[in-house]
């Protein structure tokens, strides 16, 4: 078993597949089922931000459904939900809602029954260097000039009282929902027709993100905030001034929404793959993970949902519950 060390995420269960099967591409467009109706193959892809809750839930499910075989990756919102609606997965992690375009991707190969499910909330964390002690608090405005295509090259071009040192920037790849959500609310919020800048180093992996900012004195970064508290003191969160004053990323602070950068997480999946009979191993799956969210999402590091909402999500699926 991956060892657990509440409050922080299962570090393992980040940084490592050790006991979640890794995904086969292969193209799956139903779950597997044996004659009994029971067993199975469930095949995840999609965020990486939400990629630690799923493969704890698939964990824990494995010891209480050993018969039915999940297998999680994580290659971005967009990839994840590009391979879904081609019908090469079964469920999708997102860090961001389905785009209207990706639904219509969805149609086009006719999955028109896509049903989402928010499960934790996240608070988008902006990073530098431990050794940093002058960017404790960025604006909104800041943070565009340091990431917009053009911005700041230096740090004192942020602020006059910041060295005048290289600016090292690290951020998700392009697939991922981080990547797009921090376009929106960063880049986009402040001059619609500004762009993210790409001369930094972009990964969808958000472990190869912390080492680079940890090792690079002039870096600041951003992605999930149960990774960054996977990385202990190796990191320092930046607090965002959204024009209220500063607030740093916690648990409180994306729960009452007072975070800037706090955002819902999810997860995707078929209306039709809950009802082909009462032992699918999806409504199965589904079932425990809304079960055992609020435990789960805290132990890997983000903020469970609110007890009414996660009820309203439980009553999405309860139509096809037995």
């Amino acid at each position: 078993m991956i060892a657990k060390e509440p409050p922080g995420p299962r570090s393992t269960g980040i940084r490592a597949l050790a006991v979640i099967f890794l995904l086969s591409l292969a193209a799956l467009a139903a779950v597997a089922c044996d004659d009994s109706g029971k067993g199975g193959e469930i095949d995840i892809d999609g965020s990486s931000t939400v990629y630690p809750i799923t493969a704890a839930v698939a964990e824990d499910f494995h010891a209480v459904a050993g018969d039915v075989r999940v297998n999680v990756a994580f290659s971005g919102t967009g990839g994840g939900l590009e391979v879904f609606c081609a019908g090469e997965t079964h469920l999708s992690n997102a860090s961001r809602p389905i785009e209207q375009d990706e639904l219509d991707a969805c149609a086009e190969n006719g999955i028109n029954d896509v049903l989402e499910i928010q499960v934790g909330l996240d608070a988008l964390t902006v990073m530098v260097h431990p050794d940093n002690d002058f960017a404790d608090c960025l604006t909104i405005e800041q943070l565009h000039e340091i990431f917009r295509t053009g911005g700041a090259a230096n740090w004192s071009a942020v602020d006059a009282s910041f060295p005048d040192q290289p600016i090292a920037l690290y951020y998700p790849g392009t697939d991922s929902g981080t990547f797009d959500y921090f376009v929106e609310a960063i880049i986009k919020d402040v001059d619609e027709a500004a762009n993210h800048r790409g001369d930094g180093t972009a990964s969808e992996d958000d472990n190869v993100l912390a080492v680079g900012i940890g090792g690079d004195g002039d870096s600041i970064g951003y992605f999930g905030f149960a990774y960054f508290q996977d990385a202990g003191q190796s990191l320092k969160a930046v607090s965002v001034d959204g024009g209220e004053g500063c607030v740093a990323p916690s648990f409180d602070s994306a729960l009452d929404g007072s975070y800037p950068l706090s955002r819902p997480l999810f997860i995707y999946t078929r209306e039709s793959s809950l009802a082909e009979h009462p032992e699918n191993p999806m409504l199965r799956f589904l079932e425990f993970y809304l079960d055992n969210a609020t435990a789960l999402v805290a132990e890997v590091g983000y903020v469970s949902l609110p007890a009414d909402t996660l009820q309203e999500q439980q009553a999405r699926i309860e139509p096809y519950l037995p």
